[in-house]
């Protein structure tokens, strides 16, 4: 089975322009393909997470990925998904954005030469002249055919700005920039960025030929992937100061009975034969399986001890042990007690483990909160200085844990 074999066996590929082409560059180590990061913060998200695998496993056959951060197009603003318009970032939010995303995606794909590449496309977009830009790639794409692209539709009733008007045409020219000058020949992306790819394509064949060969693919669930970075609690994200170990073993741990062999066959490296026998598993079986989906990438984002030091906390804490080891952890100072101590309300919010006091307040009077095993139903229940030193393990639920120290 080739690579290309094997994304379609692990349910990777959505369409693709040229499937004969691609699948024979793709498994003979010849494709020099792009994909595309918007450095909207400073650290990647979940939802990259199919996009970096993807770079891994094309790496590992021979192919050379090509990292594009956009810092230029990040100034304009992806109307894909959205329902109203980005804010705009500085040029120092953005570089800083990018760096951190360069150290993350280390640990997926190896940098150098003749290995994969990170470029920023605010090198070359920002250096644009506006009547140039116009003449020479404006002239290639019609406007009825951008209007009828999802990405623009979705934003039409509500308004769509010119300056997203013209990202379709900014992400098409940094596949055309990428074909001429880096040797750039494919590019991934997910579904909803299909418009904005065959733009990319279509550039380069009528700019250079119809025997260009710029190949254009879509991951199957990339814009789903984008929708896994959120949680109701906020983002889970990469970097281990934002989303602890601990926390990113539990969010794959906790993935739907309907999502997690689906998730060990997009994301994990485990043989396909391996997963397969996975295929027949039901009730207490898939609660095995999430727990082999949440290590196997929680050793591949944070390494193996980090993820053995999860696994094990998360068995102690679920088996009745309360093992705090590794468990999140919230430092608190004198400064934020009151009154010599804290409300339970205000170490729900603190802690994260609720996002408002009326949230937390609610999760207490529906007895969904305990704290060091005992449950609590008095939202004003208060815990002295002495006995937060100690630290007080709180838990929301029956699987959000957090312990919270006077330090």
């Amino acid at each position: 089975m080739g690579i290309y074999e094997e994304l379609v066996a692990r349910g990777l590929i959505a369409q693709v322009t040229d499937e004969a082409e691609i699948r024979e560059m793709v498994n003979n180590g010849k494709a020099t393909f792009y994909i595309g990061f918007d450095p909207t913060a400073d650290s990647l998200h979940v939802g990259h997470f199919m996009a970096l695998c993807l770079m891994k496993r094309l790496q590992q056959a021979g192919n050379r990925p090509i990292a594009l951060i956009g810092g230029g197009t990040a100034m304009i603003g992806d109307p894909s998904g959205r329902t109203d318009m980005r804010s705009m970032m500085t040029r120092e939010t953005i570089q800083h954005n990018c760096d951190c995303f360069k150290k993350q995606m280390e640990r997926f794909i190896e940098f150098g030469e003749g290995k994969a590449q990170m470029v920023n496309n605010a090198d070359w977009l920002l250096d644009l002249n506006y009547v140039d830009v116009l003449r020479e790639v404006g002239a290639c794409f019609s406007v009825n055919n951008m209007l009828r692209a999802e990405c623009y539709k979705q934003r039409m009733e509500k308004g769509l700005s010119f300056l997203e008007f013209n990202y379709m045409i900014m992400q098409s020219y940094d596949f055309y920039h990428l074909y001429q000058n880096y040797g750039c020949n494919m590019q991934f992306g997910g579904n909803d960025q299909w418009s904005n790819m065959l733009g990319g394509t279509e550039l380069i064949r009528r700019k250079l030929g119809k025997d260009a060969h710029a190949m254009t693919i879509t991951l199957l669930l990339n814009s789903e992937g984008k929708k896994m970075g959120k949680t109701a609690s906020g983002a889970v994200w990469l970097d281990p100061n934002k989303t602890t170990p601990y926390e990113f073993y539990q969010y794959w741990r906790n993935v739907g009975d309907d999502d997690v062999l689906k998730c060990i066959r997009m994301l994990t490296f485990l043989p396909l034969e391996q997963i397969d026998e996975m295929d027949s598993w039901e009730g207490s079986q898939l609660n095995k399986a999430k727990e082999i989906l949440a290590y196997e990438l929680t050793a591949l984002v944070h390494g193996e001890e980090e993820a053995k030091k999860a696994e094990a906390s998360a068995k102690a804490l679920f088996g009745g042990a309360g093992d705090a080891a590794n468990m999140p952890t919230t430092t608190i100072t004198e400064a934020e007690l009151e009154n010599g101590g804290l409300d339970i309300v205000s170490l729900l919010v603190k802690s994260g483990l609720c996002p408002s006091r009326g949230d937390a307040r609610r999760n207490v009077q529906q007895g969904g909160v305990s704290a060091n095993d005992e449950k609590i139903n008095d939202a004003n229940k208060l815990f002295t200085a002495d006995e937060l030193r100690e630290g007080v393990t709180l838990r929301r639920g029956k699987k959000n844990y957090n312990r919270v120290v006077l330090g």
